[in-house]
């Protein structure tokens, strides 16, 4: 069973009943769910997972003070702390009554705040530049089991994804390093005899890749550890995965090499494809550099677009 369908099954069992027979002034105002960090928050968790932070639990999103005084926020912790230690063969971790933990009772503006640096959903255009994708997922992913006052939500909602010319400059310039790394310093480091700079600009090809193939989806990319995971369930270019693995995974002999430079150029096609039938550019070809720039002229903000090139990366 994954995390959050366990979590949803002993929310039900025992969450729900706490909020309406112990809190009935409250309730109203509580969102229920599981979000934030953690593979069962992704979907992703799996037998490996289970080693740590793998429990029958989930979280009660308080609003602020004025709908949920402090109080009612300790007396509902201590409440949740109180629930089944065990449930479908399973335990739960010790929880501090006075909370500290991933579940339990946790206030929307400190989770938000410390996923996104904003306690409301609110974000600037420089924010949303400065922001690390993987907070702006673990602020989104996972589910909500119940949130009758819908502010919770609203955030989240408000958080789903970059506003369409940040996501452009984004891939502008991730466009551009793949050029630069991929198709350009490869090929160079390799005739100076320098194997490990060709390698380490692989790896920034297959990093700005992962990060063009995740735009191009209007998803945001998690943590480096899941990149991979998650770029399978893709609709759009997933199936570049195998190529991408294969690419940091391999040597650089010469028969090597040769075979990276063609499925880098094939990579290429394929992302600069998928961005011109998102209507992102209208150039032919795949040399990046150049994708990169029309891309980047298609931005509406002219402030946006006139700022670096790389100002998204």
């Amino acid at each position: 069973m994954k995390g959050l369908e366990l979590a949803q099954q002993y929310y039900t069992a025992y969450g729900e009943a706490m909020l309406r027979e112990q809190f009935p002034q409250v309730a109203p105002y509580v969102a229920a769910g599981l979000a934030g960090s953690g593979s069962e928050c992704y979907g992703y968790d799996d037998e490996t997972s289970r080693d740590h932070d793998f429990e029958p639990a989930f979280c009660l999103f308080l609003p602020g003070e004025d709908l949920v005084d402090r109080r009612a926020a300790f007396l509902l912790e201590r409440a949740y702390a109180k629930l089944p230690k065990q449930f479908m063969g399973l335990e739960r971790s010790p929880i501090s009554p006075v909370g500290g933990s991933r579940h339990g009772a946790i206030r929307m503006q400190d989770f938000f705040l410390e996923k996104t640096g904003s306690p409301d959903g609110v974000l600037s255009t420089d924010q949303w530049f400065a922001v690390p994708e993987y907070g702006l997922l673990e602020a989104t992913n996972g589910a909500v089991f119940a949130d009758p006052y819908g502010q919770f939500s609203a955030i989240r909602e408000r958080l789903r994804y970059f506003p369409e010319d940040v996501r452009r400059k984004k891939l502008a310039g991730h466009l551009l390093l793949m050029g630069q790394a991929g198709q350009y310093n490869y090929d160079r480091c390799l005739a100076r005899g320098e194997t490990a700079a060709a390698q380490l600009a692989v790896f920034e090809f297959v990093q700005s890749a992962l990060h063009s193939i995740y735009l191009l989806n209007r998803a945001y990319m998690p943590y480096y550890k899941w990149c991979f995971r998650g770029l399978h369930d893709l609709p759009r270019l997933g199936g570049l995965a195998q190529e991408l693995e294969r690419l940091i995974s391999s040597g650089n002999t010469t028969p090597e090499a040769r075979q990276k430079a063609q499925t880098m150029e094939q990579i290429c096609a394929a992302i600069a494809g998928e961005a011109r039938a998102q209507g992102l550019t209208d150039l032919p070809g795949a040399e990046m550099e150049q994708q990169a720039y029309a891309v980047n002229d298609t931005i509406a903000d002219p402030t946006i677009r006139n700022l670096h090139i790389l100002h998204g990366v």
